[in-house]
């Protein structure tokens, strides 16, 4: 009795490991985006799947200067924004949708900038073992654009 019981219980760490590992590997979770140009955390962003479609909305706004809160408000409003998204609070909106995993990569979606309020198509990719997301906005060709690496959150 004693030996299916540890066998159980082994059994049930090996599947919870396995799910943890298995996490690492795919963008959805909840990441701290970090500018590529100031490398400050900007925001905390959750991606979620929508049926192999991944989408990301903004939780919470990080490191908001005194600046930011006098030119943009208590609430930040996302001024830039065109149609549905125009003077919509930023935390809560939905700034990537139609991200869809395209072998190693996930791709074929958009990403708004919600500072300057312009669309992005977006790339994906993992790195540090699922720790860090390569996130890819670019016109065009992915070539010419500009990239973040943001850091998984617990």
């Amino acid at each position: 009795m004693k030996l299916a019981f540890r066998f159980a219980i082994a059994t049930s760490l090996l599947f919870a490991a396995g799910a943890a590992i298995a996490a690492t590997d795919t963008p959805v979770g909840t990441w701290k985006t970090i500018d590529d140009e100031t490398h400050q955390a900007k925001s905390i962003v959750e991606i979620t799947d929508h049926n192999g479609e991944l989408q990301a909305h903004i939780v919470k706004l990080l490191n908001r200067s005194p600046e930011d809160i006098a030119r943009d408000g208590e609430v930040a409003l996302c001024k830039k924004c065109d149609g549905e998204r125009k003077n919509k609070p930023v935390e809560g909106m939905n700034i990537m949708w139609g991200v869809h995993k395209n072998g190693d990569v996930w791709d074929g979606g958009h990403i708004l900038d919600p500072k300057t309020g312009k669309v992005y198509k977006v790339k994906l990719s993992m790195l540090d073992g699922g720790q860090k997301l390569n996130v890819r906005g670019y016109i065009g060709f992915s070539w010419v654009g500009r990239s973040q690496q943001w850091e998984r959150q617990p």
